[in-house]
């Protein structure tokens, strides 16, 4: 066998190799990982409710309106409320409410309304829940994975999330918490992600609740390439791949 032969028999093996290697390590990087099922951003819901039923007789917001704390929300007249502010069971000064029984519902958080169970001319049962707000600040994500059991038991504490929402864009998140139940022997795992970018990106009409995104969640890595794959893949973040 010619000098030239071998540089050549040299160099196809050396190519399968790298590319055996590549592949493995492509298929243990798809392994590492899992995709949703559904996931969606989501927000702290507040329930607005009244202490006192009545007559609602105005409305001070729509669905979709901006409120801050101790903005009104509904006004209400109840004569149960007029009977307790005579009778001085009820300090009216301090209730948001007048002599008559004219009773104010106000905001208690900042926030974006969302609902409005009531309308102008119905009647509010005392207990009712007359309003939802979503909290300012408070966008999360909610995400489900169906996972073998073994799968289950390699997300970790913080466990990483990829996050894209509908225009592309990325985001980066963190397992916080987590509940599951048992489907035909599987894992339907539910998910709460919480990322900074959530807070930082809330100018974007899409970094808002109800959008749904695409989520991929980083299990351990227990395989025998774990310690190779670590290395490769923090050598291709400082080389910006």
């Amino acid at each position: 066998m010619t000098w030239g032969n071998r540089f050549k028999l040299l160099l196809s093996f050396t190519m399968v190799l790298g590319i055996v290697a590549a592949a493995t390590l492509l298929f243990n990087q798809r392994e590492l990982r899992v995709d949703s099922t559904t996931a969606s951003i989501e927000a702290a819901a507040i329930d607005v409710g009244t202490d006192y039923g009545g007559l609602v007789t105005a409305a001070a917001v729509k669905e979709g309106d901006h409120v801050s704390v101790g903005d009104p929300l509904l006004t209400l007249e109840s004569q149960l409320l007029a009977r307790d502010i005579a009778q001085g069971i009820v300090d009216a000064s301090t209730e948001n409410a007048s002599a008559d029984g004219t009773y104010t519902i106000l905001s208690t958080v900042d926030g974006t309304v969302t609902d409005m169970p009531v309308t102008v001319g119905s009647y509010a049962q005392p207990g009712d829940v007359v309003g939802h707000v979503d909290e300012t600040g408070t966008l999360y994500i909610d995400a489900q994975f169906m996972l073998s059991p073994a799968d289950f038991g390699r997300i970790e504490d913080g466990a990483q999330v990829d996050l894209m929402l509908p225009d592309r864009s990325t985001m980066a998140g963190t397992v916080t918490s987590l509940d599951v139940e048992t489907t035909d022997g599987d894992a339907l795992v539910t998910v709460r992600v919480d990322s900074p970018q959530l807070t930082a990106g809330a100018e974007d009409a899409l970094v808002a609740p109800g959008t749904p995104i695409e989520a991929t969640l980083h299990l351990r890595d227990d395989g025998p390439l774990a310690g190779v794959t670590d290395m490769l893949v923090a050598f291709a973040h400082r080389i910006g791949l």
